[in-house]
């Protein structure tokens, strides 16, 4: 089978932000957004998976290939890309992978790895009240995977004593992101 076409360039950079339900990927993300600025595009998850979607998390489901079609086109544009979610190995290793292998600029993976009670206490701080309402500490629980680890090797495991300014830093300088200027059109 032919070897699909070189993805992005050597200019683009591609982000995968894992981890375990109120981690703080989505903050991590929203982070190295904000920090670089326009042109980077952000490929959540949550957004493709139950927003477009309205899928639940399954193996096999729509929402991977999807998660890998917009991140293609997005870095095939020229924008840099944040992929973000839990991104369960079992389900999404074999399309990240994809993603890293043909991606020509550089690409880092990034696992939050915040210990079960941790977990509960940053969601237990969330804002949103319908969203605590929707999603219990049962739930929270039963979808908990400790470190559930990508084959190879391929992720920083971050830890729950890296605040959020410190692992939005470390991925910025990581990724060369932090030397890069934003889109001005």
């Amino acid at each position: 089978m032919p070897l699909p076409p070189p993805l992005g360039s050597e200019e683009t950079r591609l982000v995968v932000v894992r981890g375990n339900s109120a981690s703080g990927k989505s903050s991590v993300a929203a982070g190295i957004r904000a920090r670089f600025g326009r042109g980077l595009a952000l490929v959540a998850q949550d957004n493709l998976r139950r927003t477009v979607l309205r899928e639940r998390d399954v193996p096999g489901g729509a929402n991977i290939g999807l998660i890998d079609r917009v991140a293609r086109y997005a870095l095939d544009a020229g924008y840099h890309v944040v992929v973000e979610g839990i991104l369960y190995a079992d389900r999404y290793g074999d399309m990240l992978a994809g993603l890293l292998r043909d991606h020509r600029g550089v690409s880092r993976c990034y696992y939050l790895d915040i210990p079960i009670e941790e977990t509960l206490a940053r969601h237990a701080s969330k804002a949103d009240p319908d969203y605590l309402a929707q999603v219990t500490e049962l739930e929270l629980r039963d979808w908990y995977r400790e470190r559930d680890l990508l084959p190879g090797g391929v992720e920083t495991v971050v830890g729950a004593d890296s605040a959020l300014a410190e692992t939005v830093d470390r991925v910025m300088r990581d990724t060369g992101l932090a030397g890069l200027p934003p889109r001005v059109d």
